[in-house]
């Protein structure tokens, strides 16, 4: 089992002076309509790296395409860099989409990378877990990660402009407006949250972002493992149960120094109607 810390955000302590007009997790799109670039912005981090309208002539090893898929135990993509040996926290910004299988215009993830994997479709959200050999998408082999999500410090995305989409939810491809991808320590969690849903952004929070997979996405990481459920909703994350009292964390600053210690464990959600799959 890989640290409990794994794939935690290296946060700046430099904000950006320019905020995104309108927040990119405020914006929606249509998967058949979507602008070539999500985010239109300038700022500190400058313009968006990559683009939205992906397809075969944008797909290969080469692809910057940052429209990302999340559908099932075989089709979904995790964010990674660009470029080889990159730390997450450092190309958070620039990060594309990794796919399991072709077609989406997008890079794809080698064959034997993904040792061990879980989807599990919930009442409220959609979620892909699991173990990689993170050097093989770009990863530093060594990067204990970072997180992803719709939202940063500038509202303008980890990646910016970076769109997920799903068909897990019925009527084609819907938009994910909430979502989080933690990547790193040989982890990755990538959930989904249905729009539909009235706590999205609550399931899919975006404020713990250096306790990794295993608090804000309980699930057994177990290596050799392909299965794929239906589950309950986990506890919202930061939410938690000692001796019948419920509390919030409150993630310390990065100033305090690495958290050792955590006031509670994660519950891992039931799940049922599992299927196992071959690698």
């Amino acid at each position: 089992m890989p640290s409990v810390f794994a794939a935690v955000a290296v946060v700046s302590t430099v904000l950006p002076a320019v905020l995104a007009q309108v927040p990119l997790a405020s914006q929606h799109f249509t998967y058949t309509a979507l602008p070539y670039q999500a985010d239109p912005n300038t700022g500190e981090r400058g313009s968006q790296y990559g683009y939205n309208i992906c397809n075969s002539t944008t797909e290969g090893p080469t692809s910057l395409c940052q429209t990302a898929i999340i559908n099932s135990i075989d089709d979904f993509c995790l964010w990674g860099p660009p470029e080889p040996d990159s730390l997450i926290g450092n190309v958070e910004g620039e990060s594309v989409a990794w796919c399991t299988k072709p077609g989406y215009g997008t890079r794809v993830i080698p064959k034997g990378a993904i040792t061990g994997l879980q989807f599990i479709k919930t009442p409220d959200y959609v979620q892909v877990t699991g173990l990689i050999k993170q050097d093989l998408i770009n990863i530093a082999a060594d990067d204990s990660g970072g997180e992803l999500d719709p939202h940063g410090a500038d509202q303008r995305g980890n990646p910016l402009g970076g769109l997920l989409f799903s068909n897990a939810w019925g009527g084609g491809f819907t938009q994910a407006v909430e979502w989080h991808n933690f990547m790193g320590g040989g982890t990755f969690c990538l959930k989904a949250c249905d729009p539909a849903g009235a706590n999205a952004a609550k399931y899919c929070e975006h404020i713990f972002d250096r306790i990794g997979c295993k608090y804000n996405a309980p699930a057994s990481y177990a290596d050799g493992e392909f299965t794929s459920c239906d589950g309950a909703s986990q506890d919202f994350p930061g939410i938690y149960t000692v001796g019948g009292v419920v509390s919030t964390y409150t993630q310390p600053p990065e100033s305090l120094g690495a958290i050792s210690t955590m006031p509670y464990e994660p519950v891992i959600p039931a799940t049922s109607n599992c299927q196992t799959f071959q690698s």
